[in-house]
């Protein structure tokens, strides 16, 4: 017996979860599909061959006449306003290199196995996550938005069981994908706002990798310094960890100069943190990444508008007239 074609789209509709399987083939999603499909054939080739793509794609995508190269280009007047125009204008060159190459990281990230990603990837500091994981609070491994995010969090996932929280996106193809692929290859993958899964993966004694330096104006934002200026920041790290007693460690990955491989440092624990303060708590997380993106300056996110205020009394850097 053959099923009508309306019965077919009625199902559809009353079904929230085939609408949103239907919402992915749609054609405005199709360059997403071409472009995660091409990540996809390429993730086996050599790691020094997927380098050599992704800086040419950097290169490329620097010349073109992107909103990114604007934004990027702000926040290191901003934030490294020391350095000569020329020597910034190279430094911005190097970091959307550092993006090509986080594209076909991403790809490993995703589709590699772990034996690959422990080849490419070593951590040091591991005596300070197993030493804080016997205390039986779970472990807050707090890292931040460098190019390097990805392959940084799948490093540990390749070692030891391991949360992730992330952030969904507006494209809901790469959401579906980028969900998928964490709670695939993790643990868990848990959506930035779900507090309930991520305070009972630290009740059960879990580490999770948690990365809240981006943008925050939701319940609870703050304005924090960050390079000596003010931002909105969500501050609820120091909440989590007074509300479940779980050790805090910066955890920031480092693509190594040599091109061949990353060196993942977990820092031991903050101490006297959290304190009662929690804009103190977010300045000192806020200073140990200034600390390691002073190291390693291409690889910071600087193409994200990370300098917005919570009210029109602040600036707006980010003004195409500014």
């Amino acid at each position: 017996m053959s099923i009508p074609t309306n019965s077919l789209a009625n199902k559809s509709r009353d079904n929230p979860d085939a609408r949103r399987r239907w919402i992915l083939l749609a054609p405005q999603y199709w360059p997403t599909w071409l472009g995660l499909g091409l990540l996809r054939l390429i993730e086996p080739l050599p790691y020094f061959v997927l380098v050599g793509l992704g800086r040419a794609l950097g290169a490329l995508l620097r010349r073109l006449p992107l909103n990114f190269v604007r934004i990027a280009r702000v926040n290191l007047g901003l934030c490294l306003s020391e350095l000569p125009v020329e020597e910034r204008e190279r430094l911005l060159n190097r970091h959307f290199q550092s993006l090509g190459i986080a594209l076909m990281e991403t790809a490993m990230a995703w589709w590699s196995s772990d034996a690959r990603i422990c080849k490419l990837t070593s951590i040091e500091g591991m005596e300070h996550l197993d030493r804080a994981l016997k205390q039986g609070h779970g472990v807050i491994l707090l890292s931040a938005h460098f190019t390097t995010l990805e392959i940084g969090a799948r490093a540990i996932c390749s070692r030891i069981p391991c949360n992730i929280m992330y952030r969904p996106t507006s494209n809901p193809v790469m959401g579906y994908f980028l969900a998928r692929n964490r709670a695939r290859l993790s643990k868990r993958a848990i959506r930035r706002d779900d507090i309930r899964v991520l305070v009972k993966a630290l009740k059960e004694n879990d580490p999770v990798w948690y990365a809240p330096d981006q943008a925050y104006r939701n319940k609870g934002a703050q304005m924090v310094s960050f390079f000596g200026i003010p931002c909105a920041t969500n501050t609820a790290t120091s909440r989590l960890a007074k509300m479940t007693e779980a050790p805090v460690l910066p955890y920031f990955p480092e693509r190594l100069a040599n091109g061949k491989s990353y060196r993942i440092t977990i820092h031991p624990p903050l101490e006297m943190f959290p304190s009662d303060d929690a804009v103190a708590d977010a300045e000192r997380y806020h200073h140990a990444i200034e600390t390691h993106a002073r190291k390693v300056p291409e690889q910071y996110l600087w193409i994200h508008r990370r300098f917005k205020g919570l009210d029109e009394r602040y600036p707006d850097y980010y003004r195409s007239d500014a």
